[in-house]
């Protein structure tokens, strides 16, 4: 017993006998979104990072280094040296069974993916302008790399606006003759051709179910805007056809909005197709403008979760404040009554049966869908400029998509609920 407690102490002793930098989440941190980035820098250099989760605003604890204190210092982002008696206590007051709070050790840097089309597109992606403004690297992938598998080697993937049901956005009725959206149907056809498809539907229903196999191999997934809802209503036809003659050539399949299957589906059920192609929705999941009412009383709140009893909700939830500044997107929110009751909400628009964020498990991966197109620009329209997040470096909305970022990062522990 004598040699364990002695080995303990060591152990103990190493592990706090380092200065460390305390990096705050709160109102006091100067720049929330390249905090995020400097963390990840850290795990690059293999230095042991934690997450204190609800310590601070969801603060991040690493060990002293110099370069992470200059990469801090370029970076904007403010942060205190503290001794490793400093550390030790606060180690001590997180792991406290009296607050809500638990430290997340952080593991690796995640690789990450990035589904985009070649080429420009006419609007822009949150999650990209989040990682290229917090400095941190990813790979773009497209529909050959998914077809090919090459999916196996990254831990993040992030989908945005893009349409899985194969009808090109449902566009048609607004911009069937703009040049961006004749080149993006030439594009789509292009590439199902040339990757064995008859027509593009097929393509991206091969695209959908690769991506439902990957995040049950373990892989986490992170959708916004219309890539969570058709994706998963991709995944609900998967043995019919509900696209009309305009987007594949054919008509759909007769009563196809009856032969969904939703047992195919991650997050969504009971939901009703919009199959009018001159309608601008996928279904009924999605909140409607009209249902929002007043854009200056659209606010959502995120729920609190038990940090030592629901470490992953309370990881994806990390922020300085707890209720945010709506926006509205192609899928702007989700339908209460359409979420599988197996599913986590994690922030809601309150008094109402709207929901802004979610998240589920599938197989040993996860998926997190998050409604909305930019958290900085409430009414994003095609053709608009790309957010400046330096004018928007404290934002509680993008902070949400980063704390994604580094969810996989996370070391695993076995839920207690």
């Amino acid at each position: 017993m004598f040699r364990i407690l002695t080995a303990f102490l060591i152990l103990s002793t190493f592990v706090f006998a380092q200065n460390k930098i305390l990096i705050s989440m709160d109102l006091k941190q100067t720049d929330h979104l390249k905090a995020y980035g400097v963390t990840f820098r850290a795990l690059q250099k293999n230095l042991t990072a934690d997450w204190l989760l609800n310590y601070r605003g969801g603060s991040f604890l690493i060990d002293y280094s110099d370069k992470v204190a200059s990469d801090c210092r370029i970076s904007g982002v403010s942060f205190t040296e503290i001794s490793a008696s400093q550390s030790a206590s606060i180690y001590s007051e997180v792991q406290s069974a009296d607050v809500n709070m638990e430290v997340m050790r952080l593991e690796k840097p995640p690789k990450i993916a990035v589904y985009v089309p070649p080429g420009f597109q006419p609007w822009d992606d949150a999650v990209t302008m989040a990682l290229e403004y917090s400095g941190i690297p990813y790979d773009k992938i497209w529909n050959e790399e998914i077809v090919r598998g090459g999916l196996e080697k990254y831990d993040w993937l992030h989908l945005h606006h893009e349409d899985f049901t194969g009808q090109y956005g449902k566009f048609y009725a607004s911009f069937s003759n703009a040049p961006w959206y004749i080149e993006q149907q030439l594009r789509y056809e292009e590439d199902a051709k040339r990757l064995g498809f008859r027509k593009v539907s097929e393509l991206m229903r091969d695209v959908a179910l690769k991506i439902k196999k990957y995040i049950g191999d373990g892989g986490f997934l992170f959708a916004m805007c219309s890539a969570t809802d058709s994706y998963d209503i991709a995944l609900s036809a998967a043995n019919t056809d509900i696209c009309d003659r305009m987007f594949d050539g054919d008509a759909p399949d007769p009563g196809a909005a009856s032969k969904v299957d939703i047992s195919n589906t991650l997050a969504f059920e009971n939901f009703k197709l919009e199959m009018n192609p001159m309608i601008y929705e996928y279904s009924d999941i999605d909140i409607q403008p009209n249902e929002i009412l007043d854009q200056m009383n659209d606010y959502f709140t995120l729920f609190d979760f038990s940090a030592k009893y629901d470490p992953v909700p309370s990881m994806l939830t990390q922020n300085h404040a707890n209720v945010l500044r709506g926006f509205m997107g192609q899928t702007t929110m989700f339908r209460k009554e359409t979420i599988k009751k197996s599913v986590v909400l994690m922030a809601e628009r309150k008094g109402t049966d709207q929901v802004k964020y979610i998240h589920g498990n599938y197989g040993r991966g996860t998926f997190t869908f998050y409604g909305g197109h930019d958290p900085e620009d409430y009414q994003h329209q095609v053709g608009d400029p790309p957010t400046d997040l330096a004018l928007y470096k404290n934002s509680p909305g993008y902070r949400l998509i980063l704390n994604n970022v580094l969810f996989p990062a996370a070391k695993k522990k076995k839920q207690k609920t």
